[in-house]
C-alpha cells in the first residue's frame, strides 16, 4: 500500500478521524494519497484545503474538465500513475464522452496536443509542460502566450496553481510509495465554495 505506516479509520485519533469523515465516499473509501498523511493529520487538513481550492472551488472560472486535464498531463509528465489514473477517471466522468477523453489522453501521451485539444487549451498544456519540466525556464513570454490565447490573469493563476498542486501530489505519492491498489478511481468532491464540503460527485 505504501512505504510508510498509515492509520486505518479504526485506529485514527480524533483529529484524523474528523478529516477521514470529511473525505470518505459512500463506500467508506479513503483514497490512499490521503492515508499517506495519517501520521500527521495537520498535513492532511492542509492538503484537503489546497486540493479543494485549486480543483473544486466554485470561484474557479476555467472549466473543471480542463483543470482535470492539466492534472492528468502533469501526472503523465511526472510519470505518476496513481494521479494519472485517478484524474483521468475524473476527466472521463466530467466529459461524459469516452471517445473525446480517449482522444485527449492519446494526444497527451504522444505529445501532439493539437490532435486532442483546441488551440487555447494547447497553450494551457504547453505552459503546464514547461512549468513541470523546466520551471526555471518559464518567462514572461510564456504568460504572454496564455494571454494571447484568451486567458485573463486570474485564469492564468488557476492554471499555475493546478500545475503546482500536482507537482506536490505526484511527489507525495511517488516519494512514499502510494498505490491505487483496491481503490475506486475518479471520485472527487462536488464543486462548492465550502472547503469542508466533500460530498462526492
Amino acid at each position: 500500500m505504501s512505504w510508510i505506516d498509515t492509520l486505518p479509520y479504526e485506529e485514527a485519533g480524533v483529529r484524523l478521524k474528523r478529516a477521514y469523515d470529511r473525505v470518505r465516499g459512500r463506500s467508506g473509501q479513503i483514497d490512499n494519497i490521503l492515508r499517506l498523511h495519517s501520521l500527521r493529520p495537520h498535513t492532511l487538513e492542509a492538503h484537503l484545503a489546497l486540493y479543494k481550492s485549486v480543483l473544486h472551488h466554485t470561484a474557479n472560472r476555467l472549466p473543471a474538465w480542463l483543470l482535470e486535464a492539466i492534472g492528468v498531463y502533469v501526472s503523465l509528465l511526472n510519470r505518476c500513475d496513481y494521479c494519472l489514473e485517478h484524474h483521468f477517471a475524473g476527466l472521463r466522468r466530467l466529459l461524459e464522452d469516452e471517445a473525446r477523453a480517449a482522444g485527449m489522453r492519446g494526444a497527451m501521451e504522444s505529445g501532439r496536443l493539437e490532435q486532442g485539444f483546441a488551440p487555447r487549451e494547447v497553450q494551457v498544456l504547453r505552459y503546464a509542460e514547461r512549468l513541470t519540466r523546466e520551471p526555471a525556464a518559464v518567462e514572461r513570454a510564456d504568460i504572454g502566450r496564455l494571454r494571447d490565447a484568451g486567458l485573463d490573469d486570474g485564469e492564468i493563476l488557476e492554471v499555475n496553481q493546478v500545475v503546482s498542486y500536482f507537482a506536490y501530489a505526484n511527489r507525495t505519492v511517488q516519494g512514499l510509495g502510494g498505490s491505487a491498489e483496491g481503490e475506486l478511481l475518479g471520485l472527487s468532491p462536488a464543486e462548492s465554495e465550502d472547503l469542508g464540503n466533500w460530498e462526492h460527485a
